[in-house]
């Protein structure tokens, strides 16, 4: 005899009212839901439903959210529109971090979309740091196939306990694989989602020749779709008691599928690296003069790389160098929340 399958009504009404990220079927949140202010109150502007939420940056202040828990191993995503015009020296980061607790040892996975100069076409790097180790960044930039200005676009991270996946859209950019190598330098410790936008003149664009100029703000950063799945956990608690808690929010999210690189998600990302990355720490060979072990060296796309890490030819008018950058990273990512003195000062606006 045939098996019926019977759909609860309740059930069905909720998946038909709970909006999702249809790229990836995850559910997403309320800001309240997940949520909070980080720093720059008066700029963060939250949309009547609660399901979208502006970050301004201005002459007084940026401004960022944060999670309202820290997860072990989790998926991160939101959809993105960037400011638009001259927009030099502003930066917008989307990233997982645990450097409040953390402050020696901290792990980090980040989206940072760098502002340019009118004309010229905001870039995205990623980044990974584990246990401390900010001097050694793993940092690649890359151009995107379309303008971020103009529409929203989905930017998504992913983290187990076996890879960490950069989605641009439904496209893996980017993969980092736990192995021997990677060994401490792979993050392994809860950390909270955060969302900013600030003023980086001193490096974010040409490596600090064009500075943010107000003239053109106040620089709007809307986010929307806002997702989080995963294990949430006291960041104090011990590894090994959190690692056994988080077996049903593990399984939730292997049952996504999305940290599996199937054939056809590993050429799309080999595509767009190939058409759009612009810098690979594994090619800089002027500032790492031994290759990462984890490096993936493709020969044809080491090619198209100088010994500076970045592309031959390219127009994407960054001029920065990434070395540079890095020897101003940990400073820079305490710069994304205001001091203590200037939080009661915004707390009292």
């Amino acid at each position: 005899m045939a098996r019926k399958t019977l759909v609860n009504p309740f059930i069905l009404v909720l998946l038909l009212v709970v909006p999702c990220i249809a790229a990836f079927n995850v559910t997403t949140l309320s800001f309240n839901d997940a949520y909070a202010p980080l720093f720059g109150f008066n700029n963060i502007v939250r949309s009547a439903d609660d399901r979208s939420v502006r970050l301004i940056l201005d002459r007084s202040y940026g401004s960022g959210f944060i999670s309202s828990d820290m997860y072990l191993h989790g998926f991160f995503s939101a959809s993105i529109k960037l400011p638009s015009d001259y927009t030099a020296g502003i930066v917008v980061a989307f990233y997982t971090s645990n450097g409040d607790v953390f402050e020696k040892t901290h792990d980090e996975l980040d989206f940072e979309f760098l502002g340019n100069i009118r004309g010229k076409e905001w870039r995205v790097q990623t980044n990974m740091y584990g246990n401390g180790s900010t001097s050694r960044g793993r940092e690649e930039r890359y151009l995107l196939p379309f303008d971020p200005t103009a529409d929203f676009h989905l930017y998504s991270i992913l983290w187990t306990a076996q890879n960490i996946i950069f989605y641009i859209d439904d496209i893996p950019i980017r993969e980092v694989r736990r192995s021997e190598v990677v060994g401490g330098d792979y993050p392994s410790k809860p950390m909270s989602l955060y969302a900013t936008i600030w003023d980086a003149s001193n490096w974010a664009t040409a490596g600090g020749r064009y500075k943010v100029n107000y003239k053109y703000g106040p620089f709007v950063s809307e986010f929307s779709d806002l997702a989080l799945l995963g294990c949430r956990v006291d960041p104090l608690q011990a590894p090994p008691s959190t690692s056994r808690n988080c077996t049903a929010s593990d399984a939730e999210l292997a049952a996504t599928g999305l940290a599996v690189m199937t054939p056809e998600r590993r050429r799309a990302m080999r595509q767009f690296r190939e058409r759009y990355m612009t810098y690979s720490f594994c090619y800089d060979t002027l500032r790492y003069p031994e290759t990462f072990s984890d490096c993936d060296i493709v020969e044809s796309e080491k090619s198209r790389f100088k010994e500076t890490g970045h592309l031959r030819f390219s127009g994407s008018g960054s001029g920065s160098s990434s070395g540079g950058r890095h020897r101003r990273r940990y400073g820079r990512r305490r710069a994304r929340v205001p001091v203590a003195a200037d939080a009661e000062k915004q707390a009292a606006m």
